[in-house]
């Protein structure tokens, strides 16, 4: 099976395996689970953050930090196809009892000028604004990154204007290898940060939210509230520090697939994709029926999701290389070839 819908589709590797057996555990809701620790403070490290926190899932981590920077009525500023927005289940809402800003930003980037556009002057009518969440990478658009640069203006008009900034970075380290840089440098003007241990650095669970100490220190006792204090866990940080030390760097491999990808399939009639676009592992493919499309790769087990009427996401990751590329190529190659001789028949055009 070649299984493109994610990179969180992803096995532990062999080492993190092995550290899960072999991980030193105590109660983490006590604070005395020495792997657990551990991975806190590593990650902590890697990206300038004063402390950091375990938690199960990224959607935890994004809502912990919600209701952390929040009260609710607070309006938050966010851009419109961002994950926190349209894929974690109304929580922003329904359980931080926040009210979202939508802006369209440029490929899923909000601008200063746009931040400073919509941002409206106090008034007793209007919720307050209070927090502007980014995403890097972003996901709808396509996994593009924001740079350094990018996220200093934006992170700069915010903090002028009253505002604290969460970083979505559930896969900012995919961002920092794609441009070369440290990933400290598009995590420090954010005032929180979140990443996924789960995606392409392959652990089985986990994600970690960052911020200075007295912000963590709020958001530990806001994950006990939501039911994520955990115990002997550290049979999964384990897995995490694994993740950090060593499956970081080989993200490249899965930015270099995906641009093979693109490549590829753009070469075939019918389907819309730009590959000077990808710059990281999702690759965004248009095409007249998606789920048409989806059920019939599966039945090539080629698995892809259907984003929408007209729109397939891919995403590679260290399960995906040379063969599966060719496997998932010939799937799509199939259909459109199908699509040509039905239309050459006088059938109907879309897919």
């Amino acid at each position: 099976m070649v299984d493109l819908r994610s990179d969180t589709v992803t096995q532990p590797t062999d080492a993190m395996r092995e550290a899960m057996s072999l991980a030193d555990v105590g109660d983490d809701d006590y604070g005395e689970d020495a792997t657990v620790n551990r991975l806190q403070g590593l990650a902590a490290g890697r990206l300038g953050k004063e402390a950091a926190l375990f938690l199960p899932s990224g959607t935890m981590a994004n809502l912990i930090a919600l209701l952390t920077h929040t009260q609710p009525g607070d309006e938050v500023i966010v851009e419109c196809q961002a994950h926190i927005y349209l894929d974690e289940a109304g929580g922003m809402s329904a359980l931080a009892g926040v009210i979202p800003r939508p802006v369209a930003g440029e490929r899923g980037t909000i601008t200063a000028a746009q931040l400073e556009a919509v941002l409206r002057p106090p008034d007793p009518h209007y919720a307050p604004t209070r927090l502007l969440c980014l995403e890097n990478t972003h996901n709808s658009a396509g996994g593009t990154v924001m740079t350094p640069t990018a996220m200093a203006e934006v992170c700069g008009a915010a903090h002028r204007r009253g505002l604290r900034v969460h970083l979505d970075g559930a896969r900012i380290f995919n961002a920092a290898v794609a441009l070369g840089v440290d990933v400290r440098h598009l995590a420090s003007d954010a005032d929180s940060v979140m990443f996924c241990l789960s995606k392409g650095l392959s652990a089985p669970a986990g994600s970690v939210l960052l911020g200075e100490a007295g912000f963590v220190a709020r958001a530990r006792r806001l994950r006990k509230m939501l039911g994520g204090g955990m115990r002997q866990v550290g049979v999964l940080a384990a897995a995490g520090i694994v993740a950090l030390e060593t499956m970081v760097e080989r993200l490249e491999e899965d930015h270099r697939h995906a641009k093979l990808l693109a490549r590829r399939l753009a070469a075939l009639p019918g389907l819309g994709i730009d590959p000077a676009s990808v710059q990281t592992n999702i690759i965004m493919v248009h095409v007249a029926d998606a789920p048409r499309m989806a059920q019939h790769l599966a039945a090539r087990n080629v698995l892809a999701n259907a984003e929408g009427p007209k729109r397939i996401r891919l995403v590679t990751h260290r399960h995906i290389g040379a063969r599966e590329i060719d496997e998932a190529v010939d799937g799509f190659h199939e259909m459109t070839s199908l699509t040509e001789l039905h239309q050459g028949l006088g059938g109907s055009r879309d897919l």
